[in-house]
């Protein structure tokens, strides 16, 4: 059975930067507007833990009971590793979508309810990326999921859910947060390559070649970044979010100078850091940018 810390470790922590970041920055885009509300904030962030948490466990699931995870040089799974029982790791995704599920209903009635829409896709994206019986994170659509749910309906949901609109600001967030978070799934998927390649998971790492695919996360980086620059256009004040680009550069060195396997691991950790950083950095100029002048 896996103890307390092992189930801890199958939530995938390194991944909550995914859910954090986009309501730091769309909340940040909502005080642009004048709009913030913290308690909305919280209930954003609530959806988008609930939510990351429990699409890493109905990964852990489908992927444990596809065989996918029976070779593997990444994080500990806890189907595959038989550490826990599929059945267990399906009830733990389903409690942590249910909690993102009322949380965002609740946001959703005191905002917009077609919002709820939005939810059940989320829902169902969750879900399908690698379960179902043609997952689409085995057809290279992972990273585009990431950064339309991680990236654009995270960060402008949260902002209109507090603005009851979104702008340019919102939407330029939006894509650098979405480029971000798709770039913590890029360097998994380019460590797993020689794994998923092996058991019929075909992910965007694969499709591209372990070459194409180091090109493609520093190319996601540069393109965050190059967007921090055009935020100054709201105020220079966004320009603090450079701040995080030494993490950027750490983050890409081992992709940068071709180390694979375990040693990719601490770039998953250096990207989330990367984003969480710059999502505090920008959002907090913003809020500082409407609050000082």
């Amino acid at each position: 059975m896996a103890s307390i810390a092992q189930w801890v470790e199958g939530a995938r922590p390194r991944t909550l930067p995914n859910a954090v970041a986009p309501v730091i920055a769309g909340t940040g885009a909502a005080a642009w507007l004048d709009a913030a509300s913290w308690w909305k904030a919280l209930l954003a962030l609530l959806v988008a833990v609930g939510m990351i948490i429990g699409v890493n466990y109905a990964n852990d699931y489908s992927d444990g009971i596809r065989g996918t995870d029976d070779v593997r040089s990444g994080p500990l799974r806890l189907v595959g590793s038989k550490l826990a029982t599929p059945k267990s790791v399906l009830a733990a995704a389903a409690v942590s979508l249910g909690i993102g599920a009322v949380a965002g209903l609740v946001l959703a009635w005191f905002s917009a309810p077609w919002l709820i829409a939005v939810g059940a896709v989320c829902i169902a994206g969750a879900w399908l990326y690698t379960g179902g019986s043609k997952p689409y994170g085995y057809l290279g659509l992972g990273e585009v999921a990431v950064f339309v749910f991680f990236g654009l309906v995270a960060v402008l949901g949260t902002q209109y859910t507090q603005a009851l609109r979104i702008d340019w600001v919102g939407a330029t967030l939006a894509v650098a947060t979405g480029c971000l978070s798709s770039a913590v799934l890029v360097a998994n998927n380019l460590r797993d390559i020689p794994t998923d390649a092996e058991s019929g998971k075909i992910t965007l790492a694969v499709r591209l070649g372990d070459a194409k695919t180091r090109v493609l996360f520093q190319a996601l980086l540069v393109v965050a970044f190059a967007l921090t620059l055009v935020l100054m256009a709201a105020t220079p004040w966004c320009a603090v979010g450079l701040v995080a680009l030494p993490l950027a550069v750490r983050a890409a060195t081992p992709v940068r100078t071709g180390l694979g396997g375990r040693e990719l691991i601490p770039v998953l950790k250096d990207t989330g850091l990367t984003m969480l950083v710059w999502a505090v950095a920008v959002a907090g100029a913003l809020v500082l940018s409407t609050t000082w002048g």
